[in-house]
């Protein structure tokens, strides 16, 4: 029987900046190394080798990290040389090609600081990916994510719900 991915949330949750490294390590690495598996081996992520960019989800509070080591892609404990940060929604968008992601970056709803070269050159990467990052579990496990904020968005506008309040279950 496959393992069934955590709730949404709660996988974001344990992102936060004061999750332990160990943790954050054991949910995120393999997920990443699976999802890029083809772009690693083909060398594509080489420009991260002994660099490290930071991924900051503003609304979460939600930080990483990342550097390769290996040929892999790894968390790291150090800050980024660059950052790019912005909303949840900003980077689902990224994720699954719903938007251009030039767009995102020139309507400043995803910024990048520090090393704007290494910032670029991750964004390509990213970007790079013609069916997104939206696929196998990730994908499935994003899909859930923008059915959650649906719902969540609709009992906030629902005469339903009093006071018009966001109910997590």
């Amino acid at each position: 029987m496959p393992l069934s991915l955590p709730p949404p949330l709660l996988l974001l949750r344990a992102l936060d900046h004061g999750a332990p490294l160990a943790l954050k390590r054991r949910l995120v690495e393999p997920l990443l190394n699976r999802t890029f598996a083809e772009p690693l081996v083909e060398g594509e992520f080489d420009a991260l080798d002994g660099r490290r960019i930071t991924l900051r989800v503003e609304e979460l509070d939600a930080v990483l990290t990342l550097g390769l080591e290996a040929g892999r892609l790894v968390l790291c404990r150090e800050a980024g040389e660059a950052t790019i940060r912005g909303g949840w929604r900003e980077f689902l968008c990224l994720a699954n090609r719903h938007e251009d992601p030039d767009a995102l970056f020139f309507q400043r709803r995803l910024l990048i600081e520090g090393d704007t070269e290494l910032g670029l050159t991750v964004k390509n990467l990213l970007d790079g990916r013609e069916e997104g990052l939206a696929q196998g579990r990730l994908g499935k496990w994003l899909e859930r994510l923008v059915r959650h904020d649906r719902g969540a968005q609709s009992s906030r506008t629902s005469p339903e719900t009093p006071g018009g309040e966001d109910r997590l279950s």
